[in-house]
């Protein structure tokens, strides 16, 4: 009975041994070819810079190409869930992609962290959590610098799929009760190489300012466009839009356009006392130092966030469940939701059981291209 007893013992210790070095798994599905590839290998590179255990435990982070097709980007996650048995869902870099991975998430009940602006309400994606700031917030910062402008009418011109449709009704809901209005509706594909048309049209409206809806590279077609069509207003971009790759593509034509953007991007602008200045600059200094000076850029920031996210809440779902269950994911969601406020490169999250958007109001800033950079605009209180 005895021998029996050390046996069972000893089987206990040999179980409790194997799962304490269970690794904890991600699975990442990014566009690392097709129009969005200069958001994708950002992000690739970040995550190559980030810790290889958390807590005790090894990360296994498994990357996929999803060429920014949907359907590749779903059967990624399926296959992380059903044969590599992850714990964590992220990616994808472009929305409708990542909308994919959102609903595998929704039906495993499997944590996903997005690099693209989804709808994240919890009736639509209960298991998602967006690491880029949401459109809405975005067009807080966007119509209340307009409206510091003087701007009173509107042109759109941006992509026909979830990111340009999430745009528009999230800034038309911030310029609800305001005394600015659209004027025109132009929307493109983003495998288009041209939106001459849609830049007539646009322009014809005279309106006082027009907002690109586009991302990375791809966003400076059609601003040039506009520019060549004679337009001399304001025109906006959004945070997909904030990378170098606008300015490098566009050249002088992007001169003095207006681009919303998470802090990090002018990490040395920010005042002292700004609660990002700290993180983004621990991010810019390590990532120029290996990619060069002005190399920074906002999907790699992403992915540096999502690293902090992790080394906040794996240690916390450790504590109640092992890796590879049920539990753990349920775990790393509970800790994600009670973390309380997190500084980040893109500003500060506070998720809630609720609020899978995380970042408030506050977060966006207004950066002007001058001179080939950027410079922050006044923040608007």
């Amino acid at each position: 009975m005895k021998l029996h007893k050390s046996l069972v013992a000893v089987a206990v210790l040999a179980l409790v041994a194997g799962t304490a070095l269970a690794d904890i798994t991600i699975g990442v599905s990014l566009p690392l070819t097709g129009p969005t590839s200069a958001l994708g290998i950002p992000i690739k590179d970040s995550i190559a810079l980030w810790p290889t255990s958390i807590a005790g435990e090894k990360l296994k982070v498994i990357i996929l190409d999803d060429a920014t097709d949907p359907t590749n980007a779903g059967k990624n996650a399926r296959r992380f869930v059903t044969e590599d048995r992850v714990d964590i869902l992220m990616g994808s870099a472009a929305t409708p992609t990542a909308n994919a991975v959102a609903a595998v998430a929704s039906e495993t009940g499997t944590m996903h962290i997005t690099f693209a602006p989804i709808d994240v309400s919890v009736t639509k994606s209960p298991w998602s959590y967006n690491m880029p700031q949401s459109t809405l917030v975005m067009s807080h910062a966007i119509v209340a610098h307009m409206k510091k402008m003087g701007v009173k009418t509107v042109g759109f011109l941006g992509y026909t799929d979830a990111y340009g449709e999430l745009f528009l009704r999230d800034m038309k809901a911030k310029m609800a009760g305001t005394d600015m209005k659209f004027v025109a509706e132009e929307r493109f594909a983003r495998t288009d190489t041209s939106v001459t048309g849609q830049a007539l049209k646009v322009t014809a409206a005279n309106p006082d300012a027009i907002l690109i809806v586009a991302s990375g590279s791809g966003a400076a077609m059609p601003h040039k466009a506009l520019i060549e069509r004679g337009y001399k207003g304001k025109i906006y971009q959004t945070h997909g839009a904030a990378s170098m790759a606008l300015i490098r593509v566009g050249g002088k034509d992007v001169e003095g356009a207006y681009v919303v953007s998470g802090p990090g991007t002018v990490a040395e602008q920010l005042p002292a006392n700004h609660p990002s200045k700290k993180v983004a600059m621990s991010h810019v200094t390590a990532w120029e130092k290996l990619y060069g000076p002005g190399s920074r850029n906002p999907f790699a920031g992403h992915a540096y966030d999502a690293s902090i996210i992790l080394q906040t809440i794996i240690p916390v779902a450790l504590k109640t469940a092992r890796p590879g269950t049920a539990d753990f994911r349920g775990a790393l969601k509970s800790a994600l939701e009670h973390a309380g406020p997190i500084p980040l490169y893109h500003g500060t999250v506070n998720y809630t059981a609720t609020d899978h958007a995380g970042y408030t109001n506050e977060t966006g800033v207004m950066l002007k291209i001058v001179d080939g950079t950027w410079k922050l605009e006044p923040i608007i209180k």
